[in-house]
């Protein structure tokens, strides 16, 4: 199989582009690596095309040695022709492979492998031939053979039926055309096994043909399975199916075997074939949306990660509760917890001009302008404190809600442990809450991504695959931005390409032991950073204030000599470029500058892009969250009222977006845009700032429709 043309077709590339990413591959080399500083070999392939070839290539060898062991197994059993072998090298997925295989994988005992045992597959021969001449009857006699177990003549008879059923059903030819007509005229259903209402209320009488089905459904009527609510069937054309096999196997009208075979065609089918590829449609299936439904975290999960820090403040993080007290942490510009508290200004405590005096105080002492709640239980409620307690203040404070899904997880975690240890729960998630306003980034990457909330099913889906997805965009995300070698806690520093968890704790150590890093190449000094690992993430660990002004930026210590070459060719000094932005055009032939400088073309265009903005944040570009003053309740919404809302979730359906009440408003996919979209992610994105208008309001529900067609 040339695994290499495949690929290349796949993706569109060209061949060279798709040789020289699986030899980057093959030699360690991380994704964002090649995706940054191998452009030249790779033909620039950007990290998402870069992933998508690495998971087909390992597909791809996956099903080579798959072939590869079904060809060894089936010569072993001597039955191996130039045909079948044929058809085995020519196959393109797993499921190919797996149907040609079926007659030759050992089985346990079926009930044709015990009319086999009985010596009944010549009677059954004799039956497939359709050349009888006389009653099956009279042939079966000849089989009867009580120490076998075969007593009379119909026992023969049943037993060889059995053995042409489980052929017929074993064959990959009537396999892959059973299944594909299932899917193309099939129908998925589901019914309700309850008369109790539940959030599965509309699949209980639920029918959609197989290949229009969305993922969404796919997932929640999987859900509404596993919780014993609904029953699912796929419902195939039988009557189509069964003619279609009688076509291909009656070959003639014998009046002895035909409605004998007839019978086994219905049994091999209704008995065997049917519910496998019921289960192999349904996997199918179930894989799309999952692939679907990741590739949709994926897309929410980066834009979260890439929301721009808000730089500065200090900020006084909320975790709001009701029983239990709100949770208040005080955390300065750079992180650091000031001070924590508690106070009880909800049911059913209610001491609010209690809980006002302390936040006045609190303000006052840290000259904190800016509050991060977060969105849970009691968000409202302490809302209505915020805007009262923002009111009464002579000097600016400003609050944002933020999600916190992740927040409690991360704060009974090992790490938030190790980080906060003289502080409880409480005030670890208040902290966090904090944190992530001030650096979503830094602080999200402490959570297990699947604990974020920016999905949708993620609890029912195969749980390695969605991690590995979601540790890959983060990664991304991670190296796309960059880290401060000085600051970074090893939780972000384990997702710089090159970096495992063990050497971002020793690159930890080594900072608390020796003070901090003043170059890149001090890397070296980590035990068990080696050459390696420091080719991999040198470019993405950044010194903002490092001697050398190239460890400020993107630029690979392997070009810092092609830099300060250009730099000299312009006339600029190293410590002057801030000054001299103007005097960094080219002019001329850049393709002869690269060459004289000894870089390809491309990473010489990205030098230039990264001495043009040395230290900033690629985030910066990204929609800044709305910085509130005042509150607006559920009970204030009209229909046709226009405001301005933060998108805080993407799914199939539609768009969540946050409007200032308690509860996010639903924008579905039919209102969207002014354009066609094939789906919610072409129109917008989390974090975007969105003009909405209020369709409807259910306040008993808590339910909001908004719209934002025809509003631009």
């Amino acid at each position: 199989m040339d695994i290499t043309g495949i690929i290349t077709k796949e993706l569109n590339i060209r061949r060279a582009q798709a040789e020289a990413a699986i030899r980057l591959i093959d030699e360690g080399n991380t994704i964002p690596f090649i995706a940054r500083y191998r452009k030249e070999a790779t033909g620039a392939l950007n990290d998402e095309q870069l992933r998508t070839l690495g998971e087909r290539l390992a597909y791809l060898r996956n099903l080579e040695e798959k072939k590869e062991q079904v060809l060894s197994s089936i010569r072993e059993q001597g039955a191996l022709t130039k045909e079948l072998e044929k058809s085995i090298e020519n196959a393109e997925t797993l499921t190919a492979v797996e149907d040609i295989y079926r007659p030759y994988r050992p089985k346990k005992k079926t009930r044709a492998s015990v009319a086999k045992e009985k010596g009944l597959e010549p009677l059954a021969t004799y039956i497939y031939l359709q050349n009888a001449k006389e009653l099956l009857e009279t042939e079966a006699l000849k089989y009867i053979d009580r120490d076998k177990g075969v007593n009379d003549a119909s026992e023969a008879i049943q037993g060889a039926k059995d053995i042409l059923a489980e052929l017929i059903s074993d064959d990959a030819v009537y396999r892959s055309h059973i299944r594909d007509i299932t899917y193309r005229e099939g129908l998925i259903s589901s019914r309700s096994r309850t008369s109790e209402t539940s959030v599965y209320e509309m699949y209980y009488d639920f029918c959609e043909p197989v290949k229009d089905i969305q993922g969404y459904r796919v997932l929640a009527i999987n859900r509404g399975e596993k919780e014993k609510i609904l029953t699912v069937k796929v419902n195939a054309p039988t009557d189509r199916i069964i003619g279609y096999l009688e076509n291909k196997i009656i070959k003639n009208n014998n009046k002895y075997t035909t409605g004998v075979l007839k019978d086994t065609i219905e049994d091999s089918y209704t008995r065997l074939t049917a519910p496998a590829v019921e289960r192999d449609i349904r996997n199918e299936l179930t894989d799309r949306a999952e692939t679907g439904a990741v590739n949709v975290f994926g897309k929410n999960l980066t834009q979260l990660l890439m929301q721009p820090p808000i730089a500065g403040h200090t900020v006084l993080g909320w975790d709001p509760a009701f029983r239990t007290g709100c949770k208040l942490a005080v955390v300065d510009p750079t992180g650091k917890v000031l001070d924590t508290e508690v106070i009880y200004p909800t049911a059913p405590h209610n001491r609010v001009d209690e809980a006002i005096i302390r936040l006045k105080e609190l303000v006052r002492q840290y000259g904190i302008t800016l509050i991060s709640v977060g969105n849970g239980t009691a968000s409202r409620e302490s809302e209505q404190v915020i805007t009262r307690l923002i009111k009464e203040l002579d000097t600016p404070l400003q609050y944002v809600i933020v999600n916190e899904a992740g927040a409690s997880v991360y704060s009974v975690g090992k790490l938030a442990g190790e980080e906060m240890p003289d502080y409880d729960v409480g005030q670890r998630s208040a902290a966090s809450i904090a944190r992530r306003l001030q650096d979503p980034l830094a602080e999200l990457v402490k959570i297990d991504p699947k604990s974020i909330g920016v999905g949708q099913y993620q609890h029912d889906m195969d749980q390695k695959r969605l991690g590995d997805a979601l540790e890959a965009v983060v990664e991304d995300c991670v190296n796309r931005v960059g880290v401060d070698l000085n600051t970074a806690s090893a939780a972000l520093l384990k997702y710089v390409s090159g970096i495992t968890g063990t050497v971002a704790g020793n690159i930890v150590a080594y900072r608390e032991k020796n003070g901090r890093f003043h170059s890149r190449r001090e890397l070296l000094k980590v035990d068990k950073l080696g050459p390696k690992a420091y080719e991999q993430c040198a470019g993405f660990l950044r010194i903002p204030d490092g001697d050398d002004l190239l460890d400020r930026t993107g630029v690979h210590p392997e070009s810092y000599e092609a830099a300060k070459g250009l730099l000299k060719k312009l006339g600029i000094e190293p410590d002057k470029l801030r000054d001299n932005q103007a005097a960094l055009k080219i002019t001329g032939d850049t393709d002869k500058l690269a060459e004289e400088l000894g870089v390809g073309t491309l990473t010489l265009k990205d030098i230039i892009e990264e001495l043009k903005k040395p230290g900033r944040d690629p985030r910066d570009d990204m929609p800044k969250p709305v910085l509130k003053a005042d509150i607006m309740n559920i009970e204030d919404l009209k229909p046709g009222m226009r405001l301005k809302g933060t998108v805080r979730n993407v799914i199939d359906f539609g768009a969540f977006v946050d409007i200032g009440v308690h509860q996010d408003g639903l924008v579905h996919i039919s209102k969207l845009s002014d354009r066609y979209i094939k789906h919610p992610l072409d129109a917008v994105s989390i974090g975007d700032i969105v003009d909405v208008e209020v369709i409807s309001v259910d306040i008993d529900k808590k339910r909001i429709s908004l719209n934002m067609k025809g509003l631009k």
